[in-house]
């Protein structure tokens, strides 16, 4: 492809590239290995909830929310971040639903002290 539209795609590539929250920085590949936290969250929901941790679930939720105000906030703003710390809150929440839940439907049952 030459002329134009080769240019113009070559300058969409460059300024992607070369954007202060770009693949040089760590902007861009924070969020990009903080997927991880949410496939783990995905992977903890076939996980029995009695086998879940209420602490580590309550700080994936709280650091998850208070990130994404702080990616909000930076310059430049970093709304890649801000969509994986929501869905790391979100799996933090999710997870806390789930012990609440069998904790209420188990009341008999001790609560588990040893996460795994």
């Amino acid at each position: 492809m030459s002329g134009p539209a080769a240019s113009a795609g070559a300058s969409k590539m460059a300024a992607f590239i070369n954007h202060p929250a770009g693949p040089k920085t760590v902007f861009f590949w924070a969020p990009l290995m903080k997927w991880c936290l949410v496939a783990a969250g995905l992977k903890d929901l076939t996980r029995p909830a009695d086998k879940l941790s209420v602490s580590q679930n309550l700080a994936l939720a709280a650091t998850g929310f208070i990130w994404v105000r702080y990616s909000l906030v930076i310059t430049p703003v970093n709304y890649s971040l801000a969509a994986v710390n929501f869905f790391v809150g979100l799996s933090g929440l999710t997870q806390l639903g789930r012990i609440a839940a069998y904790r209420n439907s188990h009341p008999t049952a001790a609560p588990s002290t040893k996460a795994v």
